[in-house]
């Protein structure tokens, strides 16, 4: 048993939840910071074994607070609370204070590819973030995961197979790389856990890629009914999301570049599912009937 501890910041999110249980699991001790303790997401983690603890990366007494006695740091940001510059002064705030604690490693969640110019405004808030951290002299590792599998659950997604259709601002036959938010959090013990091997690191991470028309194929024969894939122009999303509709253009015609052969090949433990396993996992029949 790992008898050091971890500050996972944003614990009640998607990644710090996954990170916090994998963590947990792997028998480091966790502080758990997050916005709202009486949280149904906090009182989960108290009940697995975390301690929680009341702060947020916009308030530097609170991480001060949360980061005594503690060796490692595991950070997420968001631009879509407050805007990109809001995310830039999380990550800055959650730097220093590790700094000023003198903790042993800081894992930062970045994005896959946000260190290559994409001019996504999401993408570059975070790359902001990582070149702060570079140059802070605070021991690091930075991740970039691809896509999320757990965008096809999301309500906008739910709404469309219900109709029948996976809708996406991609043609069906352009690949994008996956990744399961269980196997982000996998990796994350695992890099704390072995520390030394990837400090100074930056990687990219992903477990499968697929083209729209593949997910599709997927998705229908694991729900059991037929969906077929829609494409519909970035342009469409722009009045709704300027940020996503930027993404979506450039993903039209770049690639995420995670090397997921090679992270199944040196980092087996982490299971890297694919989508197919990923998907086999969802109770899709309450999801789609609520």
């Amino acid at each position: 048993m790992d008898n050091r501890t971890v500050l996972v910041a944003g614990a009640t999110g998607k990644q710090g939840g996954a990170a916090a249980k994998a963590l947990i699991e792997n028998g480091f001790k966790v502080k758990a910071l997050t916005r709202n303790p009486a949280s149904s997401a906090a009182m989960l983690l108290q009940k697995a074994g975390a301690e929680i603890v009341k702060g947020d990366l916009t308030d530097k007494a609170s991480l001060a607070g949360a980061l005594r006695g503690v060796n490692a740091v595991f950070a997420v940001t968001t631009p879509f609370q407050n805007g990109h510059e809001a995310e830039v002064t999380q990550g800055v705030n959650i730097v220093d204070a590790s700094k000023a604690a003198g903790v042993g490693q800081l894992v930062f969640s970045s994005v896959a590819s946000a260190d290559k110019n994409t001019r996504i405004p999401h993408f570059d808030s975070k790359y902001k973030v990582e070149q702060y951290i570079a140059a802070s002299g605070v021991p690091y590792t930075i991740i970039g995961p691809t896509a999320f599998m757990e965008n096809f659950i999301q309500p906008f997604a739910l709404g469309n197979i219900r109709q029948g259709k996976l809708a996406r601002a991609l043609p069906a036959t352009r690949p994008i790389q996956l990744i399961a938010v269980e196997d982000i959090g996998s990796f994350v013990a695992f890099v704390i856990e072995n520390s030394n091997e990837f400090l100074g690191d930056r990687i990219d991470i992903a477990g499968d890629e697929r083209t729209g028309e593949e997910t599709a194929i997927i998705l229908s024969k694991i729900i059991g009914r037929t969906i077929k894939y829609e494409s519909f122009p970035p342009a469409s999303i722009r009045a709704q999301s300027p940020d996503l509709a930027i993404m979506m253009e450039w993903q039209e015609k770049n690639e995420y570049t995670a090397a997921i052969s090679k992270l199944r090949l040196d980092f087996p433990e982490v299971g890297w599912q694919r989508l197919e396993e990923w998907a086999r996992k969802i109770d899709w029949e309450t999801l789609l009937a609520s």
